[in-house]
């Protein structure tokens, strides 16, 4: 495979860089929210891109049974059918591994799911997984993995390590898509020789990018940032590299630092759901008492059409009424604080100024 992706400057560790897809080029580091299903929960595709979103992930095998790959290409591909002209990566489903209520075994040739709409059984293999990305035509697919969940006994991570590496294998035979970039993704839990070796396998594989898998989902942040530095060493600088599951500032900071070039999450949308605004020094809980009579936006810094338009004190009214409004006010809020946090991210970098910027103890730890 030929590289996509080309540094520009770098920071320590940190770096900038183009990453050329299908439907256009997307500067790096970037985050992209999560749109399982297709779409984001209260954001529209205009709005996304109107905020500076370049690229978000959704999940190829729940796309693969509701509404269904026949009608996604009856619309020309995923693009056509979301209405959406840049980005979109597609995760393998391998992630509902975690998820007991989904999973019913894991064996060598793949794993079998209950179907979350219906509870029927389903199967999905590397070969499988791929295949349906393919015909999603996403700009990135991801290797189905074997994830472990957090607290996995050693002969477990060793298992879904080593199982990790032989999908991969079959991941790459099974890539057929030539507009369509595939990335590998490491295992190994937070077991320092395992996530190495782990690294080492799959950073020998002709993958477009990498991506460190099964972090943030339990561990401590010690150990994601040490996952991150063991793993990034063995995979090549001129290949892009994806933290999975990652969406708060001082996490994505501190992980730029780390090695870590392109990040997603649910947490900036899921976080305002539960009436949370991004703000720095610290997050607001829009539910609190405090912001009744608060005349202040959400974040006196900001530009989005939410802090230009509206108060602390509507916001936490329409919340504590349970007005939908409010939900969709602090997800615009939350996706644009951050994907302009990514543009000063990548400014810094460029400037020599990263380091400084990136003072943990001003980045969101709490809540007002």
């Amino acid at each position: 495979m030929k590289t996509a992706f080309k540094i520009q400057s770098t920071h320590g560790t940190a770096r900038t860089g183009i990453l050329k897809t299908d439907h256009g080029k997307i500067k790096t580091p970037f985050f992209m929210p999560v749109a399982t299903k297709g779409s984001v929960k209260y954001a529209s595709m205009q709005e996304l891109e109107k905020m500076g979103i370049e690229c978000f992930i959704s999940n190829a095998f729940l796309l693969s049974i509701r509404p269904g790959l026949e009608i996604i290409k009856k619309f020309g591909g995923l693009h056509s059918f979301v209405n959406w002209k840049k980005g979109i990566f597609t995760d393998s489903g391998g992630f509902q591994i975690l998820n007991q209520d989904f999973l019913i075994k894991i064996v060598e040739e793949g794993v079998h799911f209950k179907n979350p709409f219906d509870k029927q059984k389903e199967f999905l293999s590397p070969e499988k997984s791929i295949q349906i990305q393919n015909a999603l035509g996403s700009d990135v697919a991801m290797c189905l993995d074997d994830v472990p969940l957090h607290g996995s006994p050693i002969a477990r991570l060793q298992e879904s390590q080593e199982r990790t590496t032989r999908w991969a294998e079959r991941c790459i035979k099974s890539h057929k898509n030539k507009k369509q970039l595939l990335f590998g993704i490491n295992q190994g839990g937070t077991h320092a020789k395992l996530r190495e070796k782990s690294a080492q396998e799959i950073g020998k594989m002709d993958f477009d990018g990498f991506a460190f898998g099964g972090l943030c989902i339990g561990e401590e942040k010690k150990q994601m940032q040490k996952m991150i530095e063991l793993s990034a060493k063995h995979f090549s600088p001129e290949k892009p590299r994806y933290l999975m599951g990652v969406g708060s500032l001082q996490e994505i900071a501190q992980s730029i630092l780390a090695g870590a070039d392109v990040f997603d999450s649910a947490f900036p949308t899921r976080t305002a759901r539960h009436g949370m605004a991004f703000s720095i020094p610290k997050n607001l809980n829009l539910k609190n008492a405090v912001f009744r009579n608060d005349s202040k936006p959400l974040d006196e810094q900001c530009d989005c059409m939410v802090c230009q338009s509206y108060s602390r004190a509507y916001i936490h009214h329409l919340i504590r009424t349970k007005e939908e409004n409010g939900l969709q006010f602090l997800t615009h809020h939350n996706l644009f604080f951050l994907a302009d946090w990514m543009q000063k991210i990548r400014t810094a970098i460029q400037e020599n100024q990263f380091k400084k910027l990136c003072k943990w103890q001003d980045y969101p730890s709490g809540e007002m």
